[in-house]
């Protein structure tokens, strides 16, 4: 009876082992945008790309309007958004995001290390990012950016010059108002990042960095950062995946959901990115903004056409500039860009070292406007 007892326990703990063990690096449901013909035609992956970069070359895909098998339900997240930007709030920690809990990944079936994946919907919106990262990805990114930001779909044909007051840290933003704003960054991806207008959204200025510069998007790709700067030179992967969340018909998305899991597991999260200002309107199926964060006298920008539906944007038309204006360059003026407000440059820049000119000398030394103001 004894030597009975002892086989039962030990058939119950090893069921208890093999229940613990395959719910882990379980991905959920498909994700999809809200009120659109889902983007993906895989089924929902139940295991993360694997770890070690296979022989063959990173591939960069692009589908549109796929039809999926079982897209998950982002209905509550859409909700909680459409709120909180018809409030025109910044959200609880008032820097433009909050944490989700783990990952729920879907669709990275036969995504090998270095691979990434674009989708639109039927209306041409940008839809599903999936890149699997690794280590040299974001190696070879540092130091610079490695392309150019293209026209999201459904770019604004006007993209004002805007005020914006942050309460987080009672500073004021003034640049424009929307941002080219990448799905999966180019710090991760590199130039994999601009191979597709799809991975590219319109998204407010601090929807790109937050309220501080470390919210907004910024919050997600630096958690994925932070990953790499403790795993130098590692074999792990991680699977990212971004998807813009839509109210109805409208061209702009409300927010993003951005999930990413390390193979390791070690990084697993869900972070919910808003899309708005605070204290000032937008139309989402236009991206005219309304309130007083606009000046009176915005400069002209010219926007590159939104993606033909056969096909995403490959080219954005750089907004025409007054080179008479006042721009400024960090490094006492060896930095090879320039900014048109000291309030936009990073958080590390010693202010003592900036110095002014005009922007038609920053353009006769070679340099160039930032590309993240």
């Amino acid at each position: 009876m004894k030597k009975y007892w002892i086989l039962a326990a030990a058939v119950l703990s090893l069921s208890i082992l093999t229940a613990c063990g395959s719910s882990q690096g379980q991905g959920s449901q498909q994700t999809s945008s809200s009120s659109t013909r889902p983007s993906s035609s895989q089924k929902a992956s139940s295991s993360l790309a694997s770890k070690a970069p296979a022989q063959s070359s990173p591939q960069t895909s692009e589908s549109k309007a796929a039809p999926a098998s079982r897209p998950a339900d982002n209905s509550a997240i859409l909700a909680k958004l459409v709120e909180l930007t018809d409030a025109h709030s910044p959200g609880e920690n008032k820097d433009y995001y909050w944490e989700n809990g783990p990952a729920k990944l879907s669709g990275f079936e036969g995504m090998k290390a270095g691979d990434s994946k674009f989708e639109g919907d039927s209306q041409g919106r940008s839809t599903t990012a999936r890149a699997v990262l690794t280590y040299e990805l974001f190696k070879s990114s540092k130091g610079s950016r490695q392309g150019e930001p293209l026209a999201p779909p459904s770019w604004p044909s006007h993209n004002p010059k805007v005020a914006i007051s942050y309460s987080l840290t009672g500073k004021t933003y003034h640049g424009y108002l929307y941002n080219r704003s990448h799905s999966i960054a180019d710090s991760l991806l590199g130039a994999g990042s601009y191979k597709s207008a799809y991975n590219f959204t319109t998204g407010t200025r601090p929807q790109n960095v937050g309220a501080d510069q470390n919210g907004g998007m910024r919050a997600a790709e630096e958690r994925a950062e932070s990953y790499w700067k403790s795993h130098p030179d590692s074999t792990e992967t991680i699977s990212y995946m971004t998807t813009p969340l839509y109210q109805g018909d409208e061209k702009l998305p409300r927010g993003s959901v951005v999930d990413m899991k390390s193979s390791d597991g070690e990084l697993d999260c869900e972070i919910v990115v808003i899309n708005d200002v605070e204290g000032m309107g937008i139309d989402y199926a236009s991206g005219v903004s309304s309130d007083a964060g606009q000046t009176t006298t915005p400069p002209k920008e010219e926007a590159s056409p939104a993606p033909a539906t056969t096909a995403p944007a490959t080219e954005t038309a750089p907004a025409p500039t007054s080179q008479d204006r006042t721009v400024y360059v960090a490094s006492k003026g060896n930095s090879k860009v320039y900014w048109y407000s000291t309030a936009d440059m990073p958080a590390s820049t010693n202010q003592a070292n900036v110095v002014s000119m005009t922007e038609s000398e920053a353009l006769a030394q070679g340099k160039r406007h930032s590309y993240s103001e």
